[in-house]
């Protein structure tokens, strides 16, 4: 069994910066594509960005591309999220995601095992 724990969420001002870290307990995913999704509250989940098993593609969703940053360290069974540049309309639950598939995937049914989340709250 996969589990998936994510921190380093927090309360930031808009134009700050917060790093989120998922550690992967269980199997190890070096063959399957991570990603990070988030939900704000009355909307659905959406995709944030997705890296491959080697870490070699990453897709990022237009909303945050150019201030998020995904990386993935497959020794230590962790991928990070390096926000920046917060905005409020980045304010959700951030959920840290393992596909079944070794290359990204934008779609909430190609990931088999979720996070609990963790909150990100940015103010203006």
């Amino acid at each position: 069994q996969v589990q998936l724990v994510e921190s380093g969420g927090g309360l930031v001002q808009a134009g700050g910066s917060l790093r989120l870290s998922c550690a992967a307990s269980g199997r190890t995913f070096s063959g399957n594509a991570m990603a990070w999704f988030r939900q704000a509250p009355g909307k659905e989940r959406e995709f944030v960005v997705s890296i491959s098993s080697g870490g070699a593609n990453i897709d990022y969703a237009d909303s945050v591309k150019g201030r998020f940053t995904i990386s993935r360290d497959n020794a230590k069974n962790t991928v990070y999220l390096q926000m920046n540049s917060l905005k409020p309309e980045d304010t959700a639950v951030y959920y840290c995601a393992r596909s079944f598939y070794s290359s990204t995937q934008r779609r909430v049914a190609a990931y088999s095992y979720w996070g609990q989340g963790t909150q990100v709250t940015v103010s203006s």
